[in-house]
């Protein structure tokens, strides 16, 4: 039956293209019919949805998510299309669920990622019947997507299989020739599938889980950018994209996902890297990333994008279960006995330990995600309910100890008993003008599917558009709303090749209609919800009561006034693997 959306304030993802009152009309296989002015179409035989006083946006995408095993148990994806996004990237930071055996691919994802594994690997060894992106897609294809999915294919997941995961995790060991072809059939077979690049990861605090291979980090840390060569000029060759995020220790080779993406004398490579953001223990590196991605692009004639999430990047960890500590060696050594708890407590009772822990957390100059501000560090929950609300410094104070010790003994008291929570980026409004127009970023940047209890930034796209909102309320405008609604719908869609993220006549009617009276509603909260499917697995999330008036995927409602419809994520598909544009005729060309 056809619908037709009615009297809704119009925004076609278009930046230039001014939002006014229109009228859409959706014919029965959930594309757009027509798009006019107001009261323009017949009402007969028509499904009428009023929009009056609401907005009709394209539905927004996550560019960076983790949801590889999450959509195997829950297709539904609810946590991100409650908030209205109707288009996902996973495969991101070399991790996919691809080539690899149940375990291995378990170990890869769970501790990096923050993901059960009791939960993910019975879920892979249930599920895991594939082992190619061919098969895997033929599985995705058939479960009741309820948003749209595309996808990389995962360097660490290329790796292991070709060399073996004892090699593939071994300092000094390159791949040899043979399986360097082999990876590059792997990457050339993905990209036959509609795949839309390949993710890598150079970051160390990214380490494996299990008992086999604990504490070694991801496959694809270890692949010298020698190693790699073949697989850039292949995806360049494909005009596919490259993801991956730098050593955020010492954030030097960040310059080799620049100058890969580089086009002087070749064809630039559209490249894009986790993540800008204004961290508060380093204010420096956010203008020199900025700085860095404008000379590339403009210099070098590169496609180089940053990734920015646009809001407070508030975390919330339980003890020292957090891969924060990765970043210095006395955290490092806390997370690697993370299953012996008693050599644990008696490495945290060692004096030079403890030392060793109050120099490294007080360098100034070293380079920092985490600003190791224990003053910032608030403790919510805790079986000792008058350290609620305190921060390590005032326990300190009370204590009359050291705030690393205070921090410590605490630690070895109450473990993943005591929970606490720090902002360690975006704290600073006045510079979302300068982050929100920075051309060569992306406004995307949650994770969902991974980090289940320690963020959530499922609702980013919402959070952004409140505050552009609140800003043009308030006569300072960041930015106009079609440049905002832009920014979050078809600028990705068109970056990452993918056919999404904009309204108009022919389109699927992949859309949400938004309630500004409630944007109030829009807030930093959190809540923690269980994921049925996951054995009731508690994660944090976000909620917005009465924004979200309607979710459409393909011309059909998946949410409506805070519910989902009967069935949703169980029985109907909605959503549909998203290959990359222009890939089904390369593949017919191909074959003739």
């Amino acid at each position: 039956m056809k619908k037709l959306i009615k009297n809704g304030l119009f925004f076609s993802g278009m930046p230039d293209e001014k939002a006014v009152k229109k009228d859409v009309l959706i014919d029965g296989d959930g594309r757009i019919l027509e798009i006019g002015s107001s009261n323009s179409f017949s009402d007969e035989d028509l499904e009428i949805i009023d929009a009056e006083g609401k907005w009709i946006v394209p539905g927004f995408i996550d560019s960076h998510t983790h949801y590889d095993a999450e959509v195997l148990a829950s297709p539904g994806l609810k946590e991100s299309a409650r908030h209205g996004v109707t288009t996902i990237i996973l495969g991101s930071c070399s991790v996919s669920a691809i080539y690899n055996s149940a375990e291995d691919t378990a170990d890869s994802f769970t501790r990096v990622e923050a993901i059960p594994r009791e939960v993910m690997l019975p879920l892979l060894e249930r599920e895991k019947s594939w082992n190619t992106p061919k098969e895997w897609k033929a599985y995705i294809s058939k479960l009741p997507l309820g948003i749209n999915i595309a996808s990389f294919i995962g360097h660490s997941d290329m790796r292991m299989k070709a060399m073996g995961i004892k090699r593939s995790l071994s300092d000094n060991e390159s791949a040899t020739p043979q399986e360097r072809e082999m990876m590059l059939n792997m990457l050339d077979d993905a990209l036959d599938e509609g795949f839309i690049g390949l993710s890598t990861m150079d970051n160390p605090w990214d380490k494996m889980d299990g008992d086999r291979y604990w504490s070694h980090k991801t496959p694809s840390f270890y692949a010298s950018w020698k190693e790699r060569k073949s697989l850039i000029n292949l995806l360049r060759e494909r005009e596919a994209i490259l993801q991956g995020a730098p050593n955020l220790v010492t954030r030097i080779n960040a310059l080799n996902y620049m100058l890969a993406s580089a086009g002087v004398f070749r064809k630039p490579l559209k490249t894009t890297m986790i993540a800008m953001m204004d961290l508060i223990g380093d204010r420096y590196i956010y203008p020199m990333v900025a700085f860095g991605s404008k000379a590339i692009n403009s210099l070098g004639n590169a496609n180089f994008r940053m990734q920015s999430p646009p809001c407070p990047f508030t975390v919330y960890y339980d003890g020292v279960d957090s891969v924060m500590f990765e970043e210095f060696p006395s955290g490092e050594a806390l997370r690697h006995l993370a299953k012996e708890l008693d050599q644990r407590d008696e490495l945290i009772n060692d004096s030079q330990f403890r030392d060793n822990f109050k120099k490294e957390i007080k360098k100034k100059f070293a380079p920092k995600v985490w600003h190791k501000d224990l003053s910032k560090a608030v403790i919510i929950d805790c079986p000792d309910a008058s350290l609620i609300g305190k921060n390590f410094y005032e326990i300190a104070e009370e204590t009359n100890k050291h705030p690393v010790d205070a921090f410590l003994d605490t630690i070895i008291k109450y473990d993943k008993k005591m929970r606490w929570t720090t902002t360690i980026a975006n704290d600073r409004s006045e510079k979302y003008k300068n982050l929100y127009n920075f051309k060569y970023n992306l406004i995307s940047f949650s994770d969902a599917g991974a980090h289940l209890n320690n963020m959530a930034f499922y609702n980013f796209p919402l959070k952004m558009i409140k505050i552009v909102q609140d800003s043009i309320v308030n006569g300072n405008p960041i930015m106009t709303m079609e440049k905002c609604i832009w920014r979050l719908t078809k600028e990705q869609g068109d970056w990452f090749d993918l056919d999404c993220g904009y309204l108009a006549k022919g389109k699927m009617a992949d859309l949400v209609i938004l309630d500004p009276e409630n944007f109030k509603n829009i807030t930093e909260n959190v809540e923690i919800a269980p994921i049925q499917e996951f054995d009731n697995y508690e994660r944090l999330v976000n909620r917005n009561e009465g924004v979200v008036s309607r979710v459409m995927v393909g011309g059909k409602t998946i949410f409506k006034n805070d519910v989902f419809v009967d069935d949703y994520g169980k029985t109907k598909k909605y959503g549909r693997f998203l290959e990359k544009v222009g890939q089904q005729e390369k593949q017919l060309q191909k074959a003739i």
